[in-house]
């Protein structure tokens, strides 16, 4: 039975993660990657990373994140770091978080290399992905 509500809990944060993705490749955002972080640490399960390409398209695509998430899959946000700097915005959704960056903070915090022993998700492309 643990088991179960382990997967169940991992299922859901998976599908938050890649409808997550999704939203910000839809809302342009660049070089969208999921982490899966399940194997690694005990405090998150995936991590979205993307890059956008200017502080109000950053805005928007945080914005349109967590429209979708709350309108989709009935997921509230904790919390979020950085939305009025707009270099590096975290969305908090416990067991998922998103990453928005600039081009130049993704490359000098490389979330990537950080944490390079996770697996990576493959993101359905937003033409192929469905609703």
């Amino acid at each position: 039975m643990m088991a179960s509500r382990k997967d169940h809990r991992s299922d859901r944060a998976r599908d938050l993660a890649l409808a997550a993705a999704r939203v910000a490749e839809e809302t342009r955002g660049s070089d969208v990657r999921v982490l899966d972080l399940r194997e690694i640490t005990p405090v998150f399960d995936y991590f979205v990373i993307a890059t956008g390409s200017s502080r109000r398209q950053m805005h928007a695509m945080a914005d349109e994140i967590e429209a979708v998430l709350k309108k989709e899959r009935h997921e509230l946000k904790r919390g979020a770091e950085g939305y009025e700097e707009g270099r590096w915005i975290v969305l908090d959704y416990g067991d998922v978080m998103v990453h928005l960056f600039d081009a130049e903070a993704r490359d000098y915090w490389d979330i990537e290399h950080l944490w390079s022993d996770a697996q990576h998700v493959a993101v359905p492309s937003a033409g192929t992905a469905t609703r």
